[in-house]
């Protein structure tokens, strides 16, 4: 059974900046920046690609990385979602 689908803003609503191991998100939307740890902006990286379940997000990111943190997305994707950077379609 596929889990919920997740969707975030186009790549133009949201500016992602490198900064020591972390990332600032700006928001553009709700005028908000975030700071993020890894996966975080490898997520947001993989659904600026499209919608997505967290299946199809963890291919994405093993297509590109060497990424082995399947439970890791579950609670991202809860942290990006309850932060305004995700949501469900």
């Amino acid at each position: 059974m596929a889990g919920p689908i997740y969707i975030a803003d186009k790549g133009h609503d949201m500016v992602a900046v490198p900064l020591d191991g972390l990332s600032l998100v700006y928001h553009a939307p709700s005028g908000a920046t975030h700071i993020v740890a890894p996966p975080a902006p490898e997520i947001l990286a993989a659904l600026a690609q499209g919608p997505a379940d967290a299946a199809e997000l963890l291919r994405r990111l093993r297509e590109k990385y060497e990424f082995d943190g399947e439970e890791v997305i579950h609670v991202r994707l809860g942290e990006l979602e309850e932060a305004g950077l995700v949501r469900r379609a």
